[in-house]
């Protein structure tokens, strides 16, 4: 036997013939051969040598899960585990318990998981289905395209779709965005998120599943409509929905993307947070992606997606990011939304040209808010100079919410050339009045409510910085305003958005 597998024939408490030492009745190497993908347990690892019991459990997801504080209770072997994709509950209690189909592994890591029916493996099994890690490359900073001087504009799959996208659905919102006339006020960008991925050739190569059978001639197809396309990956071995990550091919998959002829990367962190879970390990795996795109050749938009652990704004240009989340997944209610664009969006210092706070894509035209607080949406994220990344079925869109979209005075404000995100200048409780200023000159003011009835509020020159108003432009209506007459009776959840001149 080699000098491995003695290694390792030693850490599980077996025999050089496979045969388990009886200290617990767990010692030894367990086979999940039908766990649950999520996290997808392929083998629990014991050994013990008097009280003290030590273990991991292997993953598809997150690699080897190593056992805490594990301890004999009833027959039950009970062990605490990190757990880093939340926050609130860092740590959680998993069980290894006898069943007549084997062994049963219960706990919870992000998504609910018990694998039933494990069986004794051997030292050989154990080597095959061990975890072959990857070293991340040393600190170095990557080089900032100019690629994004406004903030992105565009579709994105996810919101609407989920996992449960192919080609003719890529196709089909390419063909809508140029119907809608969304492309003509500056959505540019159809972004594939989780779910397209297939398996690896031989070489390691990543094929797209059998729903994109040709990914160069989708992206030739987005192409030739005026547009441009993105693609979706993560750090880990696993994507969110439990897809084929790029950890270990990091190299070969940004070569893959831009053969296809991708403009755009989407590097979701998911798996990645089990295995860089310190600023330093999360910059640099950032950094790995963004020189590996920089090595194609291709200039592609670099999306850094890691909800704004560790302070990602000081250092997203760092890693050859364009845009990087600030906050956790937005969802389609006025709640969510409100948290996300008023409480946690990203510090407004680090957003300019080529490099911006990302609060998460656009929910208007999906149905779970009112035409008011839809507007605030859209308000509050043209005021943060954020990307404009739509998620709803464009072949679907309602008349009021494509007028909401497709505003070409409120989109201007994103879109500004100065790139500066706007924030609050004053707060009453619920009410909010919000700056940006412009390249011309000119100040936008947003005037939120974001109380539950309707509110009466008040702009003043100072709020945009000036000591007196010259002009006023209502965005939202089209309508002009007397400079001493800046008073608004503003809906619940609703906002009004004014472009302002003085002096």
């Amino acid at each position: 036997m080699s000098r491995k597998l003695w290694a390792l024939a030693l850490a599980t408490s077996l025999t050089p013939t496979g045969m388990a030492l009886a200290k617990t009745p767990y010692d030894g190497v367990w086979i999940f051969d039908h766990a649950d993908p999520r996290p997808g347990v392929t083998m629990v690892q014991v050994a013990s040598e008097g009280t003290r019991i030590t273990g991991a459990v292997t993953t598809l997801w997150y690699g080897p899960v190593t056992m805490q504080n594990a301890r004999l209770d009833k027959g039950v072997l009970t062990f605490e585990v990190k757990n880093l994709n939340d926050r609130e509950h860092p740590v959680q209690t998993w069980t290894l318990r006898r069943t007549a189909k084997g062994v049963q592994l219960g706990g919870k890591m992000w998504f609910s998981d018990i694998a039933e029916g494990g069986r004794r493996g051997t030292v050989r099994e154990a080597e095959a289905r061990a975890f072959r890690a990857q070293a991340l490359p040393a600190w170095k900073e990557v080089a900032q395209l100019p690629l994004a001087p406004t903030p992105p504009m565009g579709w994105s799959s996810w919101n609407k779709f989920g996992e449960k996208i192919d080609d003719a659905t890529i196709r089909a919102m390419a063909d809508a965005m140029v119907s809608t006339g969304l492309r003509d006020a500056g959505y540019r960008y159809i972004n594939i998120d989780d779910g397209w991925q297939g398996t690896r050739d031989a070489d390691g190569r990543i094929r797209p599943n059998a729903k994109f059978p040709d990914m160069k001639a989708l992206t030739d197809y987005v192409h030739a409509k005026g547009l441009k396309i993105g693609i979706y990956s993560s750090q880990g071995p696993r994507t969110c929905a439990g897809y084929e990550g790029s950890y270990g091919h990091v190299r070969q998959d940004a070569q893959s993307y831009a053969d296809w002829g991708f403009d755009y990367l989407k590097y979701d962190l998911c798996s990645g947070e089990y295995f860089y879970d310190s600023a330093d390990t999360v910059k640099r795996s950032y950094a790995e992606m963004g020189a590996a795109l920089e090595a194609t050749g291709r200039p592609i938009i670099f999306s850094l997606c890691e909800y704004g652990r560790f302070d990602v704004g000081s250092w997203g240009r760092l890693v050859g990011g364009h845009l990087w989340r600030t906050t956790g997944d937005i969802t389609d209610d006025y709640k969510t939304m409100a948290q996300i664009g008023f409480d946690k969006n990203g510090k407004a210092e680090y957003a300019g040209s080529n490099g911006f706070n990302d609060p998460d894509m656009l929910e208007i035209g999906n149905g779970g808010m009112s035409e008011d607080e839809y507007r605030t949406h859209m308000t509050l994220w043209a005021m943060s100079a954020a990307p404009l990344l739509m998620g709803h079925d464009l072949r679907q869109t309602p008349p009021a919410m494509l007028k909401l979209l497709e505003n070409r005075e409120v989109i201007a404000v994103d879109q500004d050339a100065r790139g500066i995100q706007g924030k609050a200048v004053r707060k009453d409780g619920t009410l909010e009045i919000w700056a940006k200023p412009l390249a011309d000159g000119s100040v936008a003011l947003a005037l939120f409510n974001r109380g539950d009835a309707a509110a009466r509020m008040s702009a003043t020159a100072a709020d945009a910085g000036f000591s007196a108003i010259s002009a006023v432009r209502n965005l939202w209506t089209g309508g002009t305003h007397t400079a001493d007459a800046l008073g608004f009776d503003v809906p619940s959840h609703g906002v009004v958005m004014l472009r302002v001149e003085g002096k």
